[in-house]
């Protein structure tokens, strides 16, 4: 049997699924509702690997591939959906992962945030920050925020991704997407440039690097709303993380430009729901003039307890969060414990609840 990537193609947006693995001696493998779900088939072979990587890949992929071991590139099947593609060498085969991209862009209610973020996304300045591990959920919520401002205000709206992921058309704004390598040759040579074009919001796909990060910061010091992401969890780690880019004797120039410019942290996990498909679980931080001391005076560690008291501003734990969910039979307590940062205290709370949760 021979498979076809468009018939896989098809399966992934008949079952909703989120990700496609083409890997040699398993059958395509779909991830729906965050489980791993092999087709009925055959295994793959080398050959077959090879000839649906070639079926979607261009020349210049390909040969990147073969280089250096892998490429990334976006890609749309007819007008049903859009693709994260990323094509791989594993022992010597080629292997694929292609994560599906949403053609409809979600409102912000609609992925569970709250309406406190949309006051944030009126700020004509500063840092907006959206974090979480790959595969968390980062970019549809980020893609949200883009089209409400598109929506709601007018402007200029400058994306600097790798690759594009949502397509944004021009509606009250002006939106310009430019992807790295094929656009323009990195994140922080984007926002360089960006800052010449007139732009009211840029979206940075991610902050990778010490120029990224300072271009960012500086672009949001100079009167722009900056959107931006990390790999890291939590409010506090995302700002240790930014301080630890930069070396020692630039540590608090850094902190205090970060404490003038920072917004909000919106940290996120994906969770199983109870009933099938995901819900986000979020911690956000809002910044107040308590937190922004915090962060000039290197007293990071303090800005749990400031969010956990904050929820008159807005701001909310990602435990209260997840327990509220929990609360709301939206998630499992041994879902909501998997995704907590503090697992001992949340087995707790949901045991006093009444929960019954697996044994460790």
């Amino acid at each position: 049997m021979n498979y076809d990537m468009n018939d896989l193609l098809e399966l992934v947006v008949e079952e909703n699924a989120s990700d496609l693995h083409l890997q040699v001696g398993q059958p395509p493998t779909l991830r729906v509702s965050g489980s791993m779900v092999p087709i009925d088939g055959p295994n793959l072979t080398p050959e077959d690997t090879s000839h649906l990587m070639g079926s979607i890949t261009s020349e210049g992929a390909q040969q990147q591939v073969k280089t250096a071991g892998g490429a990334d590139f976006g890609f749309a099947y007819l007008d049903k959906a859009r693709f994260r593609v990323s094509v791989l060498r594993a022992k010597g085969n080629f292997g694929m992962v292609l994560r599906q991209i949403p053609n409809d862009m979600f409102g912000l209610r609609e992925i569970g945030l709250p309406d406190t973020i949309k006051e944030l996304l009126y700020r004509p300045r500063g840092l907006i920050l959206v974090t979480g591990p790959t595969g968390s959920g980062k970019s549809t919520t980020l893609a949200s925020m883009v089209n409400y401002i598109n929506e709601h205000r007018d402007g200029h709206i400058i994306t600097i991704e790798d690759p594009i992921e949502y397509y944004h058309e021009h509606k009250r704004c002006i939106v310009t997407q430019r992807e790295i390598g094929s656009d323009v040759s990195s994140f922080s040579e984007a926002i360089r440039r960006g800052l010449r074009q007139d732009p009211d919001v840029i979206l940075v796909g991610e902050m990778r690097d010490l120029e990224t990060i300072e271009a960012a910061i500086s672009a949001a010091e100079t009167g722009h709303l900056v959107f931006g992401t990390l790999h890291t969890n939590g409010a506090a780690k995302t700002i240790d993380r930014i301080v630890d880019a930069f070396p020692a004797n630039m540590k608090d120039m850094i902190r205090t430009q970060l404490a003038s410019s920072i917004i909000a942290v919106l940290s996120q996990v994906l969770c199983k729901k109870t009933s099938g498909g995901r819900i986000a679980g979020y911690e956000l931080m809002i910044s107040t003039s308590s937190i922004q001391s915090l962060i000039r005076e290197n007293k990071t560690y303090r800005i749990n307890s400031d969010i956990q008291t904050g929820s008159n501003q807005g701001m909310i734990s990602m435990d209260t969060h997840l327990m509220s969910l929990y609360n709301r039979d939206l998630i499992s307590a041994d879902e909501a414990v998997e995704k907590s940062q503090d697992s001992a205290t949340m087995r707790q709370r949901l045991e006093a609840a009444g929960a019954k949760l697996k044994e460790l």
